[in-house]
């Protein structure tokens, strides 16, 4: 398995990690569960109206985090917005329960994939396993 495929992997059965940016001086984190390998890229959504997805817009530079089954993964990266329909439909497939919210025709739905990001996996007993993409 590739790299992002075992972190994309890994973010499904976690069903929940924390995003990390800032806004200004100060850090923010809150919990997602929206992820998506698309294309051989890793994706998040938000809505556009959200403060996240305004801090990201100022500083694209976040970290995630997870944790399942003790073992959890940090991917640190940018994150790079794609105005794409086709991978609006595909989040939205993917998480139906999205669909109550947004549309992949509203103004407001927002997809993002990570570039120069560096994911770690770590444990209390293993080494820790670095992938970059």
């Amino acid at each position: 398995m590739e790299g992002i495929e075992k972190v994309c992997q890994f973010l499904d059965e976690a069903h929940t990690y924390y995003l990390a940016t800032v806004e200004g001086d100060q850090p923010r984190c809150r919990p997602f569960g929206t992820s998506l390998l698309y294309g051989g890229k890793l994706y998040i959504q938000t809505g556009k109206v959200k403060a996240v997805s305004k801090q990201i817009a100022a500083n694209p530079k976040v970290e995630i985090c997870a944790f399942n089954g003790g073992k959890w993964l940090r991917v640190a990266g940018e994150l790079v917005n794609d105005d794409s329909r086709d991978v609006k439909v595909a989040m939205l497939e993917k998480l139906p329960m999205l669909k109550k919210m947004y549309s992949a025709d509203d103004d407001n739905t927002q997809v993002l994939y990570f570039k120069n990001a560096t994911a770690t996996f770590y444990s209390f007993t293993e080494k820790p396993e670095v992938f970059k993409f």
